[in-house]
C-alpha cells in the first residue's frame, strides 16, 4: 500500500512569456506567446507527485481572488484533494513573472509569495492531524521562514519522514536541517546552505559531506546538465542526465522532487527514487508550463524501464 504524502508549500499564479532572447536592462524584446497557469514550487511538486501516482494532500494558502479560483478548479480537474487549501480574505495570490528563452529553453523567474508567504500559527496548527499524520512530508522554502520552521518541528515531534527542497535558496538554522531526512537542493541551493561551490561529482560529495555533519540523513544534488547525484553517507552514486529535446526548463526541480516522493511513497529506496526522479524531471522539460508540463506515471515508468532496465 503507498504511504500517504503532505506537501506543504505555495501556490503562485503563473504569467509566462516566451521569446527570442532575454531582455538586458532597459531593453523590451517582441515575444511570441504569453500563458497564465498555475506554479509555485509547492504546488508544482504536488501536482506532479499526485500525476506520478501518489497519494498527495497539499497545503497551501490563497486569496479570494481570481488566481485563487484558478488554483481550485486546477486542482478539481486534475482530482486532488482541495480540503486543505487555506484561504485569505485579505492577501492576495501570490504570482510569478517568468521568461522563457525559446533558442535555450532556459527561464528567468521573479516571484512574489503572496499569500504563501503570511501563513499564520492559526493556520498551521489547523492543519497539525494531516501534517503529524504525513507518511512523508515534501518541503520548500517558498513560504514565510517561521511557518516552516513549526511545520518542520511538528512533523518531527511525531517521527514523520521529511524531504527539503530548500529552494529558493535561503538561510537556515542547523538544529532545523539536522530534523530533515532527505534534502534535495540544486548546485546553487547546495552552494547557499554548505559554502562549497558544485560543478561535479566530487564537489558534491563535499557539499554531502557538510549536509551530513548537520544530522541530514540523506542527500540528493540535482546537477542540471551534470546529472543527479546521490549519498545517503555509506553509498553514493551519479545518475547521468537523462537526453530529450528540452522546450522549457521551468520546474524541472519540482517534478524531479515530486517523482522522488512518489517513489519513496512506493516503497522503492533512495537511489531508486532518485531514478524516478530523474525520469519525472527529464519528460517535464519537453511540454511548455510548469504544473501542466508534469508527466504521467505510465510516461515515468515507460523512460525508466528504457533509462535504468
Amino acid at each position: 500500500m503507498a504511504k500517504k504524502v503532505v506537501v506543504f508549500g505555495s501556490f503562485v499564479a503563473d504569467m509566462t512569456g516566451r521569446g527570442p532572447k532575454f531582455p538586458v536592462a532597459g531593453e523590451t524584446v517582441l515575444g511570441s506567446a504569453f500563458k497564465v497557469g498555475p506554479g509555485g514550487k509547492g504546488s508544482n511538486q504536488a501536482v506532479a507527485a499526485h500525476r506520478a501516482g501518489a497519494d498527495v494532500c497539499f497545503i497551501t494558502k490563497l486569496g479570494a481572488d481570481t488566481f485563487g479560483q484558478m488554483a481550485r478548479s486546477f486542482y478539481e480537474a486534475e482530482g486532488m484533494d482541495t480540503r486543505y487549501l487555506l484561504i485569505d480574505p485579505e492577501a492576495s495570490t501570490g504570482g510569478a513573472l517568468i521568461m522563457v528563452n525559446e533558442q535555450t529553453a532556459q527561464n528567468e523567474i521573479m516571484v512574489i509569495l503572496g499569500a504563501c508567504n503570511q501563513f499564520s500559527d492559526a493556520d498551521i496548527e489547523s492543519r497539525r492531524e494531516k501534517i503529524e499524520s504525513a507518511d512523508i512530508l515534501l518541503l520548500q522554502m517558498e513560504t514565510n521562514p517561521d511557518a516552516l520552521e513549526k511545520v518542520i518541528r511538528m512533523a518531527h515531534g511525531k517521527g514523520v519522514r521529511m524531504v527539503l527542497n530548500p529552494a529558493p535558496a535561503r538561510p537556515i538554522a542547523d538544529e532545523l536541517l539536522g530534523m530533515i531526512d532527505t534534502v534535495t537542493p540544486n548546485e546553487t541551493e547546495a552552494f547557499t546552505l554548505t559554502g562549497v561551490k558544485v560543478e561535479n561529482k566530487e564537489d558534491a560529495h563535499r557539499a554531502a559531506q557538510v549536509f551530513l555533519s548537520k544530522g541530514v540523513k540523506n542527500v540528493v544534488i540535482t546537477l542540471g546538465e551534470h546529472g543527479v547525484y546521490v549519498t545517503d553517507g555509506a553509498r553514493e552514486e551519479l545518475y547521468e542526465r537523462i537526453t530529450v529535446k528540452a522546450v522549457d526548463t521551468t520546474g524541472a526541480g519540482d517534478a524531479f522532487n515530486g517523482g522522488f516522493v512518489t517513489a519513496l511513497s512506493m516503497g522503492k529506496d533512495l537511489f531508486e527514487a532518485a531514478r524516478f526522479g530523474n525520469c519525472t524531471g527529464a519528460l517535464s522539460v519537453t511540454k511548455i508550463g510548469t504544473a501542466p508540463a508534469m508527466p504521467t506515471r505510465e510516461e515515468i515508468e515507460a523512460l525508466y524501464q528504457k533509462q535504468y532496465c
